[in-house]
């Protein structure tokens, strides 16, 4: 397992406790209240320029990659600084991190290639929790 794997790792496990969010749901949390919502993020998203992959993520199919440089345009320094700062690392790591979860998350919270219809409202933590622990399996296999 590399440098990278092993940080995701601890961002994405409990740091105490089954009722605990792990540090990367906490993010997640903060990351979806900031834009209200996964229907917020996804617009966000998409007019930063990420149209096309933020549709792959919401859709069915394959998910198309994103670089950390292009979700930290698309969301802005502002925004990927609180989250890197919530996490307690470097803006660039953020980025990097976010460009691994994010899609993931999307996907997760679009099942059937539809935005659901609270995409206004922040999923509540067990919810989140969940949207992480799945996205640890595919990350981490």
């Amino acid at each position: 397992m590399g440098f990278f794997d092993a940080a995701l790792g601890s961002l994405l496990s409990p740091s105490s406790g089954p009722s605990v969010q792990p540090p990367i749901a906490q993010a997640l949390e903060t990351l979806l209240q900031q834009h209200d919502g996964i229907g917020g993020l996804v617009n966000q998203l998409s007019q930063g320029g990420l149209a096309g992959q933020v549709s792959s993520w919401i859709g069915t199919g394959q998910n198309q990659t994103v670089t950390g440089a292009e979700i930290a345009q698309a969301l802005g320094s502002g925004s990927i600084g609180h989250i890197a700062q919530q996490l307690g690392i470097n803006p660039q790591e953020a980025g990097a991190l976010l460009a691994q979860v994010v899609p993931h998350l999307i996907d997760h919270l679009t099942p059937g290639g539809q935005l659901p219809a609270n995409a206004a409202q922040v999923p509540q933590s067990d919810a989140l929790i969940s949207a992480v622990s799945a996205i640890a399996t595919r990350l981490l296999r």
